[in-house]
């Protein structure tokens, strides 16, 4: 008899190694092996500060960091989306301004609490000090496809590309120094995450308009900078894995099978090329269960943590 599957990350439970790397002038990337990364870009008067880790505590380990590069303040806060773990450390910035794409502002009014108490409970390592959260964090500026950020003569573009991984995703593009930061629209050496995601979309045309932009170097939502042919590799497997999933749980489905049967079949054309990608195990049964959502004309529903529990043990039981 097999042994039950540990919830979501409730088994992960090790620490990670975080590297905090230059990647131009000012440009700066702090990844943990695989835990949702956050960066900075310094201009000569503040700070913009990218995605604010799961709670204020967490946050401050990365501030220690950037404070022994600059003490400058943190003018703007951008969220690349809105998922718990990356925008709940938000208060240790005291940025003058959070920014988001307007859909993601809507998102946390109108899920942010069942998302946060989801996240607590898939996450329990990151949220160790959830204590120090104060409160969901509400952007003070959004925009609906593009806003630029000056530091001096330097321009920091914010872009909405399309529905992706949420409806909301934004990346944080730097034209003349062609470095990218992608939130979890990719991923490098880590599984996506679809349960909240518009998965057509995103593998097709929100993609291509990344890939368009011709990034040397990107930040993934998870996994380390990626540069050049790397950078290149990410956005294709990042797609390979959308689309396989999206083949195998239309296959089974179309035929009349369960979403039962569509997450065993998902499982076992992944399992080969991914099991050691980062959350593959975590995000699969959330993946198919979007997936078959989205397959059947339903919007993204809300993922409290009783539904998470449910679709857990109804696909892995």
């Amino acid at each position: 008899m097999n042994e039950p599957k540990p919830f979501a990350s409730s088994a992960d439970t090790s620490e990670k190694q975080a590297t905090l790397e230059e990647l131009a002038d000012g440009v700066w990337a702090y990844t943990a092996e695989g835990d949702p990364n956050v960066g900075a870009i310094v201009g000569p008067e503040f700070v913009v500060a990218i995605d604010a880790r799961s709670t204020p505590a967490h946050a401050r380990v990365w501030l220690d960091e950037l404070r022994r590069l600059t003490d400058l303040p943190v003018r703007y806060l951008v969220l690349t989306h809105y998922h718990a773990v990356r925008a709940l450390g938000a208060s240790a910035f005291e940025a003058e301004v959070v920014v988001s794409h307007e859909n993601t502002r809507r998102w946390i009014v109108e899920r942010g609490s069942d998302d946060f108490e989801s996240e607590l409970r898939r996450f329990p390592r990151l949220f160790r000090d959830v204590e120090s959260v104060p409160g969901l964090t509400v952007p003070d500026l959004t925009f609906s496809s593009a806003l630029s950020i000056f530091l001096a003569d330097r321009e920091v573009q914010l872009r909405w590309l399309g529905r992706g991984h949420t409806e909301g995703d934004a990346v944080v593009w730097l034209p003349e120094e062609r470095v990218l930061f992608a939130g979890d629209l990719v991923e490098a050496g880590a599984a996506p995450y679809m349960g909240d995601a518009f998965v057509l979309e995103w593998a097709g045309r929100t993609l291509d308009a990344l890939e368009r932009l011709g990034a040397v170097t990107i930040v993934p939502g998870r996994g380390p900078a990626v540069r050049g042919g790397a950078a290149t590799a990410a956005i294709a497997a990042t797609r390979a894995f959308l689309k396989r999933l999206r083949d195998e749980v239309a296959a089974v489905l179309d035929r009349g099978g369960s979403v039962k049967e569509a997450f065993a079949a998902a499982h076992a054309a992944l399992e080969p090329d991914y099991s050691g990608a980062t959350i593959f195990e975590h995000c699969m049964p959330f993946n198919v269960r979007r997936m078959a959502d989205e397959l059947g004309g339903e919007g993204p529903r809300v993922w409290t943590a009783e539904r998470d529990a449910e679709v857990w043990a109804e696909l892995h039981g």
